[in-house]
């Protein structure tokens, strides 16, 4: 045998002992078969692919007069941290940090058995009365100027519901002109009498809230509505013109019956040119039944994007039989993070990725509740985990939705098959020359290793990695601890890819700055 025959022996008897090394380590579970068996997952983004401008207001909350949402939590005037409106000055500083823009209020269910009146003048002299939707006595002591002014201090537009359930239209047209008329009427110099010269100028009014619902006061047929909002709507806008108007759509999901599609398509055929946004409520966990193992609850926002682009196709046919010019978008203003601790700050990202996916459609979104984004303690409010992940988009993830194309490893369950691990949506901000990418990992227990491809744009090599995690998926924040946090690092890379691992159950938000 020569040299060379015998080096040539020498590496294939190397080789073969390396393989059965390697199989025996992984059959011994010594290494993830992940670390071996796949390929880095794959983000692509490419600048020229957009979707629409991202909406402020798609940050936006939603407040409703439930038991401790309003009352004890934003207004508690025995409160140590209360200011001289009995507002909590630690809860609205919170709130503040958020920048949130719209608060959408009174309700909700609460509304359709409202009367605005009531919670106007002394509070001393305000009635109590029985809400039947909560079950619950109301002392009206948080009123139109009350809401008003909170969300003057929080710096959030208002966005008022009417009662369309066993309100009338003199009350719709009334409190429209106690909020926006200047001067010279009764409503109008009634507000002026309460302290309030200046009009509210409350720009978004929703026309009713869920009234397709049987747990509605005030239930009526979708003829029945459209006749009740289209007057309404006439008269509101008879006050002030410049108001903008949110049609009520359905919001009574049933397993295997579709007539909410029907509500909407006949809401949608009668007032396109009227309103200017109909409203979808979706709470996803009624998809899931009895269901709530984190796999199946952070594969929700996928019933998001199915109702999502499902009204957008109804709002498409409506457009194009009235011709009417004035858009009509989606106002998603009740959606919820059922979640606790880390799953909560997870399903807020994923909700907010369904929502920035839609940019084009989905122009208005509001929390509920609004309380709910912060942690109430009597010796003062905290960061909880919601708050986390909804900082991280309202104050980062604003400008143009791009779309982003997304190969990594599925997984399926009783409702979706072939659900990405990675949930993603990209914003590409002009103005600040930066490009913010949020991802969310859905897997529970595995890192995925991915490159995050920038098909167009020049990037500077930089970025900036935010991530919100918690040593588990139980992990969650208390006044004195704080199990979730927003962990932030830099990182280099070169050239327009960046190799980056989204830990497992994990948000991560990486700031790009580009050229």
């Amino acid at each position: 045998m020569n040299c060379l025959n015998l080096s040539f022996t020498f590496k294939i008897t190397i080789m073969k002992k390396s393989r059965i090394i390697l199989a025996c380590l992984l059959l011994t579970g010594l290494f993830s078969g992940n670390l071996f068996s796949q390929k880095p997952a794959v983000i692509k983004i490419d600048f020229d692919r957009k979707i629409g401008e991202i909406d402020s207001n798609i940050y936006g909350g939603f407040l409703e007069p439930i038991r401790t949402v309003v009352y004890g939590t934003l207004y508690d005037p025995s409160s140590p941290f209360a200011d001289e409106n009995g507002f909590r000055k630690d809860y609205m500083e919170l709130i503040r940090e958020l920048k949130v823009p719209v608060i959408r209020w009174p309700g909700g269910n609460y509304v359709s058995g409202y009367n605005w009146k009531d919670g106007i003048g002394p509070k001393e002299q305000r009635p109590a009365r029985l809400d039947l939707a909560w079950h619950q006595i109301e002392n009206n002591h948080m009123g139109t100027d009350e809401y008003v002014k909170f969300c003057n201090l929080v710096g959030a537009e208002n966005f008022i519901c009417i009662n369309a359930g066993t309100g009338t239209l003199d009350d719709a047209r009334h409190w429209a002109e106690y909020c926006n008329y200047e001067k010279g009427t009764y409503y109008s110099d009634l507000r002026r009498k309460y302290g309030n010269e200046e009009p509210f100028k409350v720009k978004y009014w929703a026309l009713g809230n869920e009234i397709d619902g049987p747990w509605q006061m005030g239930q009526k047929s979708v003829e029945d509505y459209v006749k009740f909002a289209m007057e309404a709507a006439k008269l509101i806008r008879w006050v002030d013109g410049d108001v903008r108007l949110i049609a009520s759509g359905a919001s009574n999901y049933r397993p295997d019956d579709n007539r909410w599609i029907d509500w909407n398509d006949y809401v949608l055929d009668q007032m396109v040119g009227t309103i200017d946004y109909i409203s979808v409520h979706r709470y996803v966990t009624e998809a899931l039944k009895n269901d709530r193992g984190f796999s199946s609850m952070v594969s929700l926002n996928l019933d998001l994007d199915q109702k999502i682009e499902l009204v957008e196709a109804l709002i498409l046919k409506a457009m194009m039989k009235s011709e009417s010019e004035r858009p009509v978008y989606i106002s998603f203003d009740e959606w919820g993070a059922r979640g606790r601790g880390l799953l909560g700050s997870l399903m807020v990202a994923l909700h907010l990725n369904s929502f920035i996916r839609h940019a084009d459609i989905v122009k208005m979104a509001n929390l509920t509740m609004l309380t709910s984004l912060v942690g109430n303690s009597p010796d003062g409010d905290f960061e909880n985990t919601l708050f986390q992940a909804f900082y991280l988009y309202s104050n980062n993830c604003h400008g143009t939705s791009l779309e982003a194309t997304t190969k990594c490893e599925t997984y399926s369950n009783e409702i979706f098959n072939d659900i990405p691990y990675l949930d993603v949506s990209a914003a590409l901000n002009e103005p600040d020359k930066m490009l913010v990418v949020n991802v969310v990992n859905r897997h529970e227990t595995d890192a995925i290793e991915t490159d995050v491809v920038l098909q167009t744009g020049e990037c500077t090599g930089n970025a900036t990695v935010h991530e919100v995690n918690g040593e588990t998926i139980e992990s969650t924040n208390t006044k004195d601890e704080q199990g979730v946090q927003i962990v932030t690092n830099e990182i280099k890379f070169r050239g327009n890819t960046i190799r980056y691992t989204f830990p497992a159950h994990s948000l991560t938000q990486i700031e790009i700055p580009i050229r």
